[in-house]
């Protein structure tokens, strides 16, 4: 009875298996994950975040520092004040919906000496990397504990008056050190700062960690800011800076970033997620 129990479990957990593999996408297979940056929903708590991710299909989450959790922590938020037990049940939760918090981000450190608690809490939480800006003093620092933890750093490229808008600023501070210190390249703030996206790519290859992933609509008169839309509708030509990270052997996590239609963001955001399928699926 036991043994026949066991081969009933057996290949049961097979069967799980074969699914899992089943359902990866060309992507996946090519190892490019297609993630959330939880700012894409900082109208609603870090749980609601979590729910809206799993609606979406997607397995991978980058949550910004800040997000309020909501659930039962309140308005707690995700740092590196949370205690053990909250980041234990955070990730459980996570896990419970099929997703793993890969990252936290963008990160601004207030002073030196925050660097530790935010590796540690990186640590702790399983995360793969941190998305920050460190000041330009700070370099010495973040690369020993980058190594010390086994952790990335993926330099975002706020707009000026940003260290690091431009790719050139960016590879100033890092050329010399350590491969664990890299780029997330926003496309976004590149084209709105003036910038080829597909260029600074193109610059910044053998450096790119993750991305802050998008496209955005031609400048208008009247309008401060190039918004998001749909991927593949607007200027950023989607679809060719996929074919450069594709011939740089890029691996790694696209985090959608899109922030438009805050309040109700689910149904373009899902177009997004059906062009880059349909897309990587024509590539690879």
């Amino acid at each position: 009875m036991v043994k026949q129990l066991f081969c009933v479990i057996l290949s049961i957990a097979c069967g799980l298996l074969v699914l899992s593999v089943q359902a990866q996408t060309k992507a996946e297979k090519n190892g490019w994950r297609l993630g959330i940056q939880s700012y894409t929903f900082h109208l609603f708590t870090l749980a609601e975040a979590l729910d809206k991710t799993q609606q979406l299909g997607l397995k991978y989450i980058e949550v910004y520092p800040g997000h309020k959790l909501g659930g039962k922590w309140g308005d707690r938020v995700f740092d590196f004040n949370l205690d053990t037990l909250t980041q234990k049940e955070l990730k459980e939760l996570a896990t419970s919906k099929g997703i793993k918090i890969v990252g936290i981000g963008v990160y601004v450190a207030e002073n030196s000496s925050d660097w530790e608690k935010m590796f540690h809490f990186a640590k702790a939480m399983d995360l793969e990397f941190i998305t920050c800006e460190p000041a330009l003093d700070d370099w010495d620092l973040v690369e020993k504990l980058s190594g010390q933890y086994n952790i990335k750093i993926s330099v975002h490229n706020h707009p000026k008056p940003s260290d690091y808008w431009d790719p050139d600023n960016l590879l100033k501070a890092i050329s010399h050190r350590g491969q664990s210190l890299g780029s997330c390249a926003d496309v976004g703030h590149w084209r709105r700062e003036g910038l080829d996206q597909i260029g600074c790519l193109k610059e910044l290859d053998g450096r790119l960690i993750s991305l802050h992933f998008k496209d955005i609509a031609a400048e208008k008169a009247g309008e401060k800011e190039q918004h998001d839309v749909i991927w593949g509708t607007g200027i950023l030509n989607v679809k060719e800076m996929l074919k450069e990270l594709k011939k740089q052997g890029f691996k790694g996590v696209f985090s959608i970033e899109y922030e438009y239609n805050w309040e109700n963001s689910v149904p373009d955001i899902k177009k997004c997620v059906n062009y880059f399928n349909e897309a990587t699926n024509e590539i690879f």
